[in-house]
């Protein structure tokens, strides 16, 4: 029996083929063009292992509909990559391979795999954000996405801009949201470099600690998690663990008593695979249960 693995996301498609223990067994990666273009490769990858495909976890970038009554259960839906909008992601997949899929959000794939294999592993409440092209976040309760209507957008709760930062934010839609001042395309606007390219001490990184401590700040105060996990490109920089961690102490003030900083704000323990094998964490539960 093999899982398969669909980790979309806007710049790539990382798709995976995993064996019964959720190891790797081949990983692949395609460009994200049009649906036509991307989604007829991805079939071809996953037509090779037809015979013993059993089921796929897909992690979408979004908002995506999770909603399972739903017309549009499936559908990509108001994505800004405007040949996705409205494109019927878990449709598509059905019409070729008819095994389970489990369906949702990339950033919740990430989440799922840091749960179940990495730095939320025995932990019933893990927090999972994403700093890089954009900001996104997931939630777990007992092994359980949180969600609602829909499924969170936390990576645009509003943030306090810092005293030091005159710049407006990036967002269309809200500005100076925490994707909007946050992200790798608002650091790169604000001080004209890529973030790689910036060195460890330049003031920009304080700046940038702030607001993901203010998310961490938030996030704790309202969901009360075991862990908060941050990836993506941003949190390479490993000077900003520490960073973060002297600027959430700073805002929270005593106000409530956390877990050890070190084990409470985190990086993923599986680094840029946490989407990959929640994805196939998510497709081996998926066919469990559909029988």
């Amino acid at each position: 029996m093999l899982y398969g693995s669909i980790e979309a996301g806007g710049t790539k498609f990382v798709c995976a083929i995993g064996n019964e223990d959720l190891e790797i067994v081949e990983r692949v990666s395609y460009p994200t063009t049009t649906p036509e273009e991307t989604m007829s490769s991805v079939i071809e990858f996953f037509s090779q292992y037809q015979e013993e495909l059993v089921a796929i976890g897909v992690g979408s970038f979004g908002p995506i509909d999770i909603h399972k009554d739903s017309e549009t259960y499936g559908y990509i839906t108001s994505t800004p990559k405007l040949a996705w909008q409205n494109f019927d992601f878990v449709g598509t997949l059905k019409k070729s391979f008819d095994v389970p899929v489990a369906w949702t959000t990339d950033v919740n794939a990430a989440a799922y795999g840091e749960y179940v294999f990495g730095n939320g592993k025995g932990l019933s409440s893990v927090v999972y954000y994403t700093i890089g092209t954009g900001v996104g976040g997931g939630a777990l309760q007992d092994g359980r996405f949180i969600e609602g209507f829909s499924h969170p957008e936390m990576g645009h709760m509003m943030i306090v801009p810092h005293s030091d930062d005159d710049f407006k934010g990036n967002c269309p839609f809200h500005g100076n949201c925490l994707e909007g001042m946050a992200a790798g395309p608002a650091i790169e606007k604000r001080s004209g470099r890529k973030g790689q390219d910036i060195p460890a001490d330049d003031p920009i990184w304080a700046i940038e600690a702030e607001y993901i401590a203010q998310c961490a700040y938030n996030t704790t105060l309202m969901l009360s998690p075991d862990v908060i996990i941050f990836g993506g490109g941003v949190m390479k920089q490993r000077h900003m663990v520490e960073k973060v961690h002297q600027a959430f102490k700073r805002l929270l003030n005593n106000y409530v008593k956390t877990p050890s900083l070190d084990k409470y704000i985190v990086t993923p323990a599986l680094e840029d695979n946490a989407g990959t094998l929640g994805c196939l964490a998510l497709a081996k539960n998926a066919e469990l249960h559909a029988h």
